[in-house]
């Protein structure tokens, strides 16, 4: 109760959104609402490596017709709006909607057809916890307006001036990953000479641009960028020694789902998601980004309570 107490001060003051879900009848019952109400503290306000939190899933939301393992099957807004909530109830924190697809040798997309793709959605979505995919300030500004409580931004604040005022401007949660190139380059020979050293270097001098520019340390996540500009065993490199993210001192975001870097077909790769996840959380992930919400939040839940019973 002194927990319960203690969220409900600090949500009342630093994030009045969130007070519906408090006052609701069976807060006290309901893990979905702690979890959604710490979440939303943790991810604006308070860094989860201050209270020990982790173990948080970002469910995919691809409103795209390209993206490489969902492309066009979320495009229609009421489809889209159905899988995020599917995602909600199976046990998904946050939900991560993309307009732009990002996968290797993708083209870009103007920010007026990625707003269109993106705004129905999150106007559809304002009782959760919604993270725009996003490299442009303009659609940032839009999503927020619309609903939205975090960018994530694949080029850490690196394509769009702007950026940075509009996260600041808006108090938004920000997730800054690490990429070597752009999507449409990223995979060309890739080349570290270490590549967990030099990500988390990028990241550090990523976090200092962030704070130099107004954004508050609790507000910023980083993340590796399993995936983008690199080979597989850079990515490999990088999950095995994710545990030198740490010191960086934000919550990480990890993003393996469905990746070709695990082998297989797409369809094939959930066993290797699964892994992976498990393995990240272990040491020190805590947030996953996925497409299979309810497996990974059953693996999630095993590894926490491993954890804390060490």
């Amino acid at each position: 109760m002194v927990i319960l107490t203690l969220i409900s001060t600090l949500a009342a003051i630093f994030a009045p959104q969130v007070v519906r879900y408090i006052l609701a009848p069976g807060f006290a019952a309901d893990p979905g609402k702690i979890a959604l109400t710490a979440m939303l503290l943790r991810i604006q306000l308070i860094s989860p490596v201050i209270f020990g939190l982790s173990g948080l899933v970002m469910g995919i939301l691809n409103v795209t017709p390209d993206s490489f393992s969902d492309g066009g099957k979320y495009t229609d807004v009421s489809a889209a709006v159905e899988h995020a909530r599917d995602m909600a109830d199976a046990g998904a924190d946050i939900i991560d909607i993309g307009g732009e697809s990002t996968r290797p040798s993708a083209e870009p997309v103007s920010a007026g057809e990625e707003i269109r793709r993106v705004l129905p959605v999150i106007e559809r979505l304002p009782d959760l916890l919604v993270s725009i995919d996003t490299m442009k300030a303009s659609v940032a500004a839009r999503s927020l307006a619309a609903g939205a409580r975090i960018v994530n931004d694949i080029s850490a604040l690196r394509h769009d001036a702007r950026m940075a005022d509009t996260l600041r401007e808006h108090s938004a949660g920000a997730i800054l990953m690490h990429m070597q190139g752009t999507p449409a380059t990223m995979q060309q020979a890739p080349r570290y000479d270490d590549a967990t050293r030099e990500v988390r270097e990028f990241l550090a001098e990523r976090i200092d641009f962030a704070e130099s520019r107004g954004i508050k340390m609790s507000q910023i996540a980083v993340d590796p960028g399993i995936g983008f500009g690199k080979t597989v065993a850079h990515n490999i490199q990088l999950l095995a020694q994710l545990e030198q993210l740490v010191p960086l001192g934000c919550p990480i975001v990890v993003g393996m789902s469905r990746k070709s870097f695990l082998g297989g077909k797409t369809e094939e790769r959930l066993p290797g998601s699964l892994a992976a996840a498990a393995w990240a959380v272990a040491r020190g992930a805590n947030v996953l980004r996925v497409h299979d919400v309810a497996e990974t939040v059953a693996v999630v839940k095993l590894i926490e309570t491993v954890k804390r019973a060490r």
